[in-house]
């Protein structure tokens, strides 16, 4: 039987919302307890926002929040929702802080909220992978998971791929 898994909420894409008054994007509450109930979600899951920001503003500090919060939880699977400019950085810092863990970090290039978003589909993507891959750190986008020491964003292409494809995960 598992343990429960562990989310924290960080922020990115993924819990933007669109004020229509000028256009701008902003935080409010996360998205993630909607989007669950939405999904019909029947895991125990256990839910901490850590911090609701843009990636691109995520300081070492923040990184170092989130690997101590990561290495200091009960739960040994671990899903982190994060934007995704700079989602490989943390991946990479916690792959080589934290161990002994499973961790899966998700985002989505579209704000929920937009309706058009491909949040759902990874938010279960990851909770799938969370469950059943091996200790390690990986990123789960569009799909597809990826070792967090492997991996980047294509600016050009907005998606992520494998730094080195002989090192895949098996």
């Amino acid at each position: 039987m598992y343990m429960p898994i562990r989310i924290f909420i960080t922020g990115g894409t993924f819990d933007k919302e669109y004020n229509e008054l000028n256009g701008e994007l902003f935080f409010k509450d996360t998205h993630l307890h909607e989007m669950l109930r939405l999904g019909r979600s029947k895991l125990e899951l256990d839910i901490t926002t850590l911090m609701m920001i843009d990636s691109l503003d995520m300081t070492d500090a923040d990184r170092e929040r989130i690997s101590h919060e990561c290495s200091h939880a009960t739960e040994d699977r671990i899903l982190i929702t994060h934007g995704t400019d700079t989602m490989a950085i943390t991946a990479s810092v916690l792959a080589e802080k934290v161990k002994d863990k499973t961790i899966v970090i998700t985002g989505a290039m579209v704000p929920y909220k937009f309706g058009s978003s491909d949040g759902m589909f990874n938010l279960g993507s990851a909770l799938a992978f969370v469950q059943t891959l091996p200790h390690g750190v990986y990123i789960a986008m569009n799909g597809k998971i990826f070792e967090g020491k492997n991996v980047r964003k294509n600016k050009s292409t907005g998606e992520f791929e494998t730094i080195n494809p002989t090192q895949q995960i098996p």
